[in-house]
């Protein structure tokens, strides 16, 4: 059973992050002030097109960044470690065993020279202690955990051995081995078809709810967050544009961006009718303009007020925020337009 937030706090803070790309040619502001909490038990999805920092946030939170490069700044904390002041060996010593994380694509997370009952063990030796052979044994109860059929035979395969789906649920294994608090998924349904895909997102949804954990999932399929999210977290260059519970952003949206993602979507579109696509593309995102970023593609910008300045979060209500100069009108806009793209999936 969940614990309200009086009881425990947040499992993750992030205040005012920031994450910039430095090169000698350009600087890239990948994310810009991204603030949220994640409740222990809590699914958080970040929703968005390719390029709007939803990946970058993610690794942010664990510093996968080269830092030769990298900027990072603002406040990150998880389960009470300040990450920003953490040194490389306490990193170290978290990743895997507080917050772990599941890769998009498998084949390139796991190590193809490596059987997949190895790869487990290793991670359990390294945080846990044990002996390699008390490893293993746990790694094949994690491989039949995650619904791995004729796990045994599974342990002493290596990743190429497996289908996409099958490597997907041994990449979960290898993230759930030493029971994190926080799991992060970055797009791991992406490459898979159809139905193995639904059978992934059931199961992550169904192991979060066993172990307990927080789990911040991020996914561009407004279908996939539908089914999974208890939050959503809507970004667009770089800034989180609408944040609420699941029900609230995509049944009643009050970002034109959000409202423009539902429209775009295939589900509940009439057959004889265009897909009412967002026009343009995403900004250049080492050139950033003054004002809204999406002012350019939006229907309802208003040229003298959109791209003369950022518009500040407006807070709808208690864990409800937009950033819209045009959020009161959007609100009453959008409780007239039923979303019928996803209503059917809530």
């Amino acid at each position: 059973m969940r614990r309200s937030a009086e009881e425990t706090g947040p499992l993750v803070e992030v205040r005012d992050l920031g994450v910039k790309f430095v090169t000698r040619s350009r600087t890239v502001h990948a994310v810009n002030g991204v603030s949220f909490d994640v409740m222990p038990g809590e699914v958080l999805c970040i929703i968005g097109e390719s390029g709007s920092g939803k990946s970058v946030t993610m690794r942010a939170l664990m510093r996968l960044f080269s830092p030769r490069i990298t900027r990072l700044s603002g406040h990150v904390r998880v389960a009470d470690h300040d990450i920003m002041s953490l040194s490389d060996r306490q990193l170290n010593d978290i990743r895997g065993s507080t917050v772990s994380m599941v890769f998009q694509e498998p084949m390139t997370a796991l190590d193809p020279t490596y059987t997949i009952g190895d790869q487990i063990a290793e991670t359990i030796v390294r945080h846990q202690q044990c002996s390699h052979s008390e490893a293993t044994a746990k790694a094949l109860e994690l491989l039949q955990f995650v619904k791995v059929p004729n796990a045994e035979r599974r342990l002493r395969s290596y990743p190429h051995e497996l289908s996409g789906g099958l490597r997907q649920r041994a990449m979960i294994a290898v993230a759930l081995s030493c029971r994190p608090k926080l799991l992060l998924a970055d797009e791991p349904t992406t490459a898979l078809d159809a139905t193995v895909q639904i059978q992934v997102l059931l199961l992550l949804r169904k192991l979060q709810e066993e172990l307990g954990m927080g789990v911040i999932f991020v996914t561009h399929d407004l279908g996939v967050a539908a089914q999974i999210a208890d939050k959503v977290a809507v970004m667009y260059a770089g800034r989180i544009v609408e944040f609420g519970t699941v029900h609230d952003v995509l049944l009643r949206p009050t970002h034109p961006y959000t409202i423009g993602m539902l429209g775009s979507t295939v589900h509940g579109q009439d057959r004889d009718k265009d897909i009412d696509a967002i026009p343009g593309t995403p900004p250049d995102m080492s050139r950033l303009s003054e004002g809204c970023s999406f002012a350019p593609r939006c229907r309802f910008a208003v040229e003298a007020i959109c791209s003369k300045s950022t518009p500040p979060p407006v807070c709808l209500a208690p864990g409800r925020e937009t950033r819209c100069f045009r959020a009161g009108e959007l609100i009453g806009w959008s409780q007239e337009q039923p979303m019928e793209a996803i209503s059917g999936v809530l």
